[in-house]
């Protein structure tokens, strides 16, 4: 049955210094212990960790900061969320304008008369357009101050767009947050797996000239083969953890996350990292405290900028309201026409041909029977302020709940940081210790010791869990309050 991977990490950190005294050990019995009975001198050396050789990345190394500054200008979803700024103006541009007014061009092509009405028709002919011309121009007056009106509401567009682009920021360097912790914490993992492979393979060389100068069984060395299996699937899935979240940050940032790599030996750490598209680099083992208090966070939800950008749509939907209804004063249309003909335009026994008919006109029109429409548009956009009443609402009971889970997960996070980084730790050393010291004096067997050391090691490892969710639980908070500077700086 597969190891949990604390007891696969603690174990792995053993073999090189267990091997290197087993191969000075007496020869073992078959079936027996490979590393043989303790030794009789009354000073035993004890086993100690191996160290983790550094991992070597080709891709490139960012660190949180570098990130976040590259995902302000970079990230796809602030970029369209700005690119909403820009339509919002643009549209304040077209509200800022009265309406238009049209100017139109006529000519008469044709004639046909008349003998009667509707009938007997005669003396067709069609008509130059340089023989007649007529020039339309039509200007609309707007009344109520709708133009004001339009800005008014054209303006909290705008607010609310911008609101928005934080929001927007705020949940996408969360997520980035996430990842960049999730992808420390996945590289250290991937440290201490490629340390406890190397030992394995130290370890295994060991046993190997043992088996060859007899001083082991062979069913031994067929054992330990058999048990790296689970070793090997630990550094492939660190590998593969590792790999996600820089994937994960890449995409955040706007870049390829499947950028050519450099071919690497099949099997290798480096084959195992090749897809890697950034080196993601921080330390976490440094914590530091919250600062403020869980009413001060609290006070602050009204301005977390999704809150911000609901409460600026009901005073855009207020802004409408007055926009309908000044819709109430009717716009006054007038109009002009100026026409020329110079076909015949004799009046009725005239004394004398006429060259050319000029004509002048003047217009003006009222809309009529508009009040159901204006009534219908004004009942429109009170209840559109009030679904955006119920949004904000909503908006800020979401914000309240977030913040108490994040809260609660803050609180969850500190108390297992100070028990596991604390009391625990310093139990599982001086219980180490204290099975050291017997096992130097004879008065404790190998297991027992490499038992201590284990233990020591899983609390070590949780100890370092419990610091990335403690960090995790920091850039949680400030999503959650919208307050900045409460995020960890790794």
């Amino acid at each position: 049955m597969r190891r949990s991977l604390p007891a696969v990490l603690a174990a792995s950190l053993l073999l090189v210094p267990l091997a290197g005294r087993a191969q000075n050990a007496p020869p073992a019995h078959a079936g027996g212990d490979i590393f043989g009975p303790p030794a009789p001198p009354p000073r035993r050396p004890a086993p100690v960790p191996a160290r983790a050789p550094a991992l070597v990345i080709g891709a490139p190394a960012i660190t949180l900061a570098e990130a976040e500054a590259r995902l302000v200008e970079r990230n796809l979803a602030v970029i369209a969320a700005r690119r909403g700024v820009d339509v919002a103006r643009a549209q304040r541009l077209v509200a800022d304008t009265s309406p238009a007014g049209s100017v139109g061009l006529s000519q008469s092509v044709a004639q046909v008369n008349e003998g009667g009405r509707f009938r007997e028709y005669r003396g067709e002919r069609f008509i130059s357009p340089l023989n007649n011309l007529s020039l339309n121009l039509t200007l609309t007056i707007e009344r109520g101050g709708k133009r004001e009106l339009r800005n008014r509401y054209a303006d909290q567009q705008i607010s609310v767009a911008e609101a928005q682009v934080l929001d927007a920021l705020r949940a996408q360097v969360f997520n980035l947050r996430q990842a960049f912790i999730a992808g420390l914490q996945a590289r250290a993992n991937l440290a201490v797996a490629v340390a406890n492979r190397a030992a394995l393979d130290t370890t295994e060389g060991l046993l190997r000239r043992q088996v060859q100068e007899g001083a082991i069984p062979e069913g031994d060395l067929l054992r330990f083969q058999a048990s790296r299996l689970p070793f090997e699937q630990d550094v492939a899935g660190a590998a593969q953890a590792y790999a996600a979240a820089s994937a994960m940050v890449a995409a955040l940032l706007g870049e390829d996350a499947t950028r050519p790599s450099a071919p690497a030996p099949r099997g290798s750490v480096a084959a195992l990292l090749a897809p890697v598209p950034l080196d993601l680099r921080g330390e976490f083992e440094v914590t530091r405290p919250l600062g403020l208090s869980r009413q001060d966070l609290a006070a602050a939800l009204p301005r977390r900028a999704d809150v911000v950008a609901a409460e600026r749509g009901v005073t855009a939907a207020e802004a409408n309201i007055r926009l309908q209804e000044a819709a109430r004063s009717r716009d006054v249309t007038f109009s002009g026409t100026a026409s020329r003909t110079e076909l015949s335009q004799d009046l009725p026994n005239a004394s004398r041909p006429v060259f050319a008919n000029n004509t002048l006109g003047l217009g003006v029109s009222i809309p009529i029977f508009t009040a159901p429409i204006t009534r219908g548009n004004i009942a429109v956009a009170q209840a559109q302020q009030g679904q955006a009443r119920a949004q904000a609402d909503a908006a800020l009971a979401a914000a309240r709940a977030e913040f108490a889970t994040a809260w609660a997960t803050y609180e969850q996070a500190r108390a297992l940081l100070e028990l596991t980084t604390g009391p625990a730790l310093r139990r599982a050393q001086e219980a180490y210790e204290s099975t050291e010291a017997a096992y130097r004096a004879g008065g404790r067997t190998l297991l027992d010791t490499l038992d201590a050391l284990r233990t020591l090691n899983a609390t070590r490892v949780a100890a370092n869990a419990a610091r990335a969710a403690y960090l995790l639980a920091l850039a949680a908070l400030e999503q959650a309050s919208g307050v900045d500077g409460i995020a960890p700086h790794l």
